[in-house]
């Protein structure tokens, strides 16, 4: 819920911000009607950069892996207790 509200701030921040400059003359109104789409384009590129920087820093965890592999082992292990065939592997 927070995120929500964090995000209706900024939108309405940067709203208010829109509008002051319409309705000044501080830019031309052909740059200014563009700034939503200016935005929208920067947020989607923003987007994109810190996905592929999430995926270059993906951590490996290979204790983890060791873990899940032992609850692997012990679960084929109970599962062939109560006579379920679980494949050779």
């Amino acid at each position: 819920m927070k995120h929500i509200v964090k995000i209706m701030a900024l939108l309405v921040a940067l709203s208010a911000v829109w509008i002051s400059l319409l309705q000044t003359s501080v830019l031309p109104k052909s740059c200014t009607w563009l700034l939503p789409l200016y935005f929208i384009v920067s947020l989607g590129c923003y987007g994109l950069l810190m996905v592929g920087v999430g995926l270059m820093q993906f951590p490996t965890c290979p204790h983890e892996a060791i873990l899940l592999q032992q609850d692997v082992v012990e679960a084929k292990e109970f599962l062939k207790g109560k006579g379920v065939d679980v494949g050779a592997n």
